[in-house]
Formats: structure tokens, C-alpha cells, sequence
């Protein structure tokens, strides 16, 4: 057994040369170095622990196999020109070598079509094919000059395909066969040539030279290519996890981006709502004081009606501006009790006004008796604000809005629920990403901007209900420790939104 070190992990190698290693999950004998706590909490659980290295028959045995078939088809065309241009001696049998040669062509191509497929032609029998080869290469030599044919450099071949091949194990195995067959070469003689024992202690030294010369190149190559696959699953796991903290560095850089362009429109609009309510104040507060003094004269009846409508409509300017300059005074993140239902009430207050409001019901469904629960009013509003514009957004004129408060297993729920055209599937998961929207003039910081309210102030939650069949519905989910005790406190009666407008 060899360890491979160098590397982050080390890798077990097992008897050099042996397939297991490149089939099987690498093993580690030693204990990688601790994480630090920064790597821990920088890396995504799904990359933390160390690459898996799988090689299967294509990593390896196919281009072994590659290297086979080419050795085999050279061995052949070589044998085919020996036997048939080149030889000479009477004691060649021409016409039995080209039989033998056709059958390991046969061979050969049964061995190429199954390399053709992704296969290796038997495989799973390495020593079956041994046996075939020292069978193949013996009656070669038998049929042509025995101990001094040219054929038995063809155990060499086989002893450094087998190599590449196959383990250690299969190798020295192979050789020992070889030997065999080209020692019973001497049993057929009848003369056995004088050099007889000198040629086969060389052919054991140089097969045995081969088959170790091979092995050692064989498990280098293997050792090497296991150490590639290694550092190349580091380096991928590497640049998956850079690429993952590049995704959530920019998705960070994209959220407070949005949150910094709705807070300066918030600004912004703070700073014009409140520049408007003292322009228009000063001039309406003249004609109010117009109006008073002209009902303290005796006028007749009509004028008298006709200044009463005058002053009703100028409170209307004045109630607008007020509702206007609440909203956008500065926010604070002071928690207060308030009433949920107010709170929502304060929100269709505010969106009475949006033009898309024209031609649609509000319906309310109000919980009673909830009681008065700590939160921060105004982050609230916006909160509700954001979903009831949607919801007006994505309803036409004469279709229905339902806003429903109800209090179960600990917490305030509110559900905005419009029954326009719905949210397509493939949408649901991006609603809370920053500048994703569905409309054709939105700016997909809504729902972004209510998550976010709603989550870092630990007040509650925003989901979408994927039970509902038409529509789309909203659900906000409140903690709220007021409510904990109550039970369950299901919605109200329905009622339809009535707004004041004179």
C-alpha cells in the first residue's frame, strides 16, 4: 500500500497496479487538517467535504484497450508477412500459421467491435485471455521454427498489455504461463538445438525484464492520472465554491442596492409629499377663512349650500394632505402597540388614492377582539401598503380584493388574497428576489422590500399560498407573544371597504 502525498487529501494506492484503486472511492489513511472557523462558515454545506474520485472502465481500461488492439493488429499484420514473405526455412508450416494467424484476427476483431461498443471484449476473464495468448503465441512458434522463431517476441507484447491492463498479480501469473508455453516447445523436438537451455534462461530473463519494467511504467502512469483526477476534483470543487460566494457576494450587493434605491425614493418622496402639503396648506388655509367669513353674512339658501360643499371639500384637501404627510414622515424602528386592523386600515387609507384602485372591491375580513400587539407601525404600513397596490395591480375593474386577519397557533396572520390572473410557477420562486416583477412598469423591489421588513426586524414572515386556485394570495405570518394565550381567533364577517371621500 502507497500513499500519495503532496496533496490536501492523501490518496491510498493499492499493490501499484491494481484496478480497485481506479473504480473505488479513494480511501484516506490520515485525518485532513481541521477547518478553520472561517472556511466553515464560508463554505456551502453541499462543498464541504473532500472530492470523491470515481474511475470507471473508461478512465482507464478503454484506453488500455486502445493500446491492446493496436499491439494485437501489429503483431498480426508482422506475423502474416513472416510467414508469408519473408520465411524460408523448410520447417516453417506456411498454411497452419496463416490458420492460427486467422483466428487471433478473428479474435482481434471480435476484441475491436466490443471497444467499439464501450466494452472490453472478456474483460472480467483477464487469465482466460492469458491463457489464449500463451496458447496462440506456442503454436506459432511450434508451427514455425520452435525455440528460435521470431514468434516469441510475441510473449513480450503480451506481457506488456497484460501490464497496462491488468494488477501485479495478473501480470506474474501471465508470465509464468508464458514460460510454460515456451518451455513445452522443447517436448515436440526430436533434436533439441545445443544452445536449447542458454535460449530459454534468456527468454525468462527478458520476459521477466519486461513484465517488471512494465508494471513499474504501468503503475506510474496509474499513480499519475490518479493524482490528476485528484487535484482536478480539488480544483473543481475550488471554483465551485469560489463561484458560490461570488453568487451570494452579488446576490448581498444586489439586495442592499435595492434597499438603498427604495429608501432614497422613500426619501425623496418624503421631501416632495411634505414641500407639496405646505405649498397647497398656506393658499387653503385663505380660502377657508374666505369661506368662513361669506356664511356670516345672510345670503340666501342656495349660496349658502353651495359654501357648505365649498368647505366640505376643501376638509377633503386638508385630510389628504394629513394622510399624506403621515405617511411620509420619517419611519422609526420604535416598536408601539397598535391594533393590526388599524394598521391595515391606515394602508387602504393610503391606496384609496392609487388610480388602478377605480372599479374594485375591497373586502375585509377582520378578526375581532385581537388584541394590541407591539410592533413597529409604520414599517407595517408599508408592509400591507406594498401588497394591497399589488393586489390592485394585478385585479381589472370589477374583480375583488380580500384582506383577512385571523389569529392561530401563536401568531397574527393576514392574507391579501386578489383573484386576478395568478403567478405562473416557474415565477413563484424568484416574487422575493430584488428587481423581479411581473408587471410591465414595475420594479421589483415590492415584495423584495416587504420580506426583508418584515425578517431582519424579526417581526414575522411572508409567504406565497400555493393552495389557492384563482389568484394570488399573500400570507403574512406576525409573532406576536400578546396572542400566544388566546387560542385561535378565527376571521370576521366580510364586509366591503368603504371609503370616505367627502
Amino acid at each position: 500500500m502507497q500513499s500519495i502525498r503532496g496533496l490536501s487529501h492523501p490518496v491510498i494506492i493499492s499493490d501499484m497496479n491494481d484496478h480497485s484503486v481506479l473504480k473505488n472511492q479513494p480511501e484516506t489513511t490520515d485525518q485532513p487538517p481541521a477547518p478553520s472557523a472561517e472556511s466553515e462558515a464560508a463554505a456551502p454545506p453541499h462543498l464541504a467535504p473532500p472530492p470523491k474520485i470515481h474511475h470507471d472502465a473508461f478512465t482507464w481500461e478503454l484506453p488500455a484497450e486502445e493500446i491492446t488492439l493496436r499491439i494485437r493488429w501489429f503483431g498480426l499484420c508482422v506475423g502474416y508477412v513472416l510467414v508469408n514473405f519473408v520465411g524460408n526455412d523448410a520447417a516453417i508450416q506456411v498454411p497452419q500459421l496463416n490458420w492460427i494467424l486467422t483466428l487471433g484476427a478473428i479474435y482481434a476483431l471480435a476484441d475491436t467491435w466490443f471497444s467499439f461498443r464501450g466494452k472490453v471484449f472478456l474483460g472480467e476473464w483477464p487469465l482466460t485471455i492469458s491463457v489464449m495468448e500463451a496458447l496462440f503465441i506456442g503454436l506459432l512458434c511450434h508451427y514455425d521454427t520452435g525455440l528460435n522463431s521470431p514468434f516469441r517476441f510475441y510473449y513480450l507484447l503480451s506481457l506488456i498489455v497484460c501490464s497496462i491492463r491488468h494488477s501485479p498479480l495478473i501480470a506474474y501469473v501471465t508470465l509464468a504461463l508464458h514460460l510454460l508455453s515456451y518451455t513445452t516447445l522443447l517436448f515436440p523436438l526430436q533434436n533439441a538445438p545445443p544452445d536449447w537451455l542458454t535460449q530459454i534462461l534468456l527468454m525468462v530473463v527478458w520476459m521477466g525484464w519486461v513484465a517488471w519494467a512494465s508494471i513499474a511504467f504501468s503503475s506510474l502512469v496509474k499513480r499519475t492520472s490518479l493524482e490528476l483526477s485528484v487535484a482536478n476534483e480539488q480544483l473543481k470543487q475550488n471554483q465551485e465554491l469560489l463561484e458560490d460566494r461570488i453568487a451570494r457576494r452579488t446576490s448581498d450587493l444586489q439586495e442592499s442596492q435595492a434597499l438603498l434605491i427604495q429608501q432614497e425614493k422613500h426619501a425623496a418622496f418624503g421631501l416632495l409629499a411634505a414641500g407639496i402639503a405646505h405649498e397647497v396648506g398656506n393658499p387653503l388655509a385663505g380660502i377657508s377663512s374666505l369661506v368662513q367669513l361669506l356664511n356670516r353674512h345672510n345670503n340666501d339658501e342656495y349660496t349658502n349650500k353651495r359654501l357648505d360643499e365649498v368647505d366640505a371639500q376643501l376638509r377633503r384637501i386638508q385630510r389628504i394632505l394629513r394622510e399624506l404627510i403621515d405617511f411620509s414622515r420619517p419611519a422609526t424602528t420604535e416598536r408601539n402597540r397598535c391594533y393590526i386592523n388599524e394598521v391595515i386600515t391606515e394602508s387602504l387609507n393610503i391606496a384609496k388614492y392609487y388610480k388602478r384602485k377605480k372599479g374594485k372591491k375591497i373586502i375585509t375580513r377582520f378578526a375581532e377582539n385581537l388584541p394590541p400587539v407591539q410592533l413597529v407601525r409604520d414599517q407595517l404600513v408599508q408592509v400591507f401598503l406594498n401588497l394591497i397596490l399589488n393586489a390592485m395591480d394585478a385585479t381589472e375593474e370589477g374583480q375583488s380584493i380580500e384582506i383577512t386577519t385571523e389569529a392561530r397557533d401563536g401568531q397574527i396572520l393576514i392574507s391579501v388574497h386578489d383573484n386576478g390572473e395568478g403567478i405562473k410557477e416557474v415565477d413563484k420562486e424568484k416574487l422575493f428576489r430584488p428587481y423581479f416583477t411581473t408587471k410591465s412598469k414595475g420594479t421589483g423591489l415590492g415584495l423584495f422590500v416587504c420580506r426583508n421588513i418584515l425578517e431582519h426586524s424579526n417581526t414575522g414572515t411572508i409567504r406565497i399560498d400555493d393552495t389557492v386556485s384563482e389568484g394570488a394570495k399573500f400570507v403574512v405570518a406576525l409573532y406576536c407573544e400578546e396572542v400566544k394565550d388566546l387560542g385561535e381567533i378565527p376571521p370576521g364577517p366580510a364586509q366591503e371597504m368603504k371609503f370616505v371621500t367627502t
